[in-house]
């Protein structure tokens, strides 16, 4: 397949900076510094929504050797194996995440945002405003997602 370099548009500022620590991230205040080639407007229009989807790299973890098996998500024995598009861990293809985060305050090119699961340090590669339109009006999931996730955004 052929492959493709992708330049972050940003970084990532808050007081996290353990990758092991994967849980508490609800209450997490974190500044995203747009890289200054993109000028002091880039932001302008974005205070008008109220969640933007931030596109990260999960740089500080490699990638698995193999994706083939099934394993049980976040290693815990207690939950289904899952193949590796069935979860959203930091170890996988590309390491690319996605999470929606709610804007408190947008400010030439910085945005700060609450319950965003990067430490400080990412690589941002991209910000699109959360629309209803985008969003599905019926979501499904397994049950075990739900236990599983309980501590992962609580404060």
């Amino acid at each position: 397949m052929p492959t493709f370099e992708i330049t972050p548009i940003g970084t990532v500022r808050n007081g996290r900076t353990d990758v092991q620590h994967t849980d508490n991230w609800g209450a997490v205040r974190s500044t995203i510094v747009v890289d200054e080639r993109f000028g002091e407007a880039c932001l302008q229009g974005l205070e008008g929504f109220s969640h933007v989807e931030v596109l990260f790299v999960f740089d500080q973890l490699a990638e698995l050797d193999d994706y083939r098996e099934p394993k049980p998500y976040r290693g815990r024995a207690d939950l289904p194996p899952v193949g590796i598009f069935a979860g959203r861990g930091p170890r996988r293809p590309n390491r690319i995440g996605v999470t929606t985060c709610a804007i408190e305050a947008v400010q030439g090119r910085e945005l700060t945002v609450v319950g965003l699961d990067a430490v400080s340090g990412t690589p941002v590669i991209d910000l699109k405003p959360a629309m209803v339109e985008f969003t599905p009006a019926e979501l499904k999931q397994p049950e075990w997602v739900s236990q599983m996730m309980s501590e992962y955004f609580r404060p």
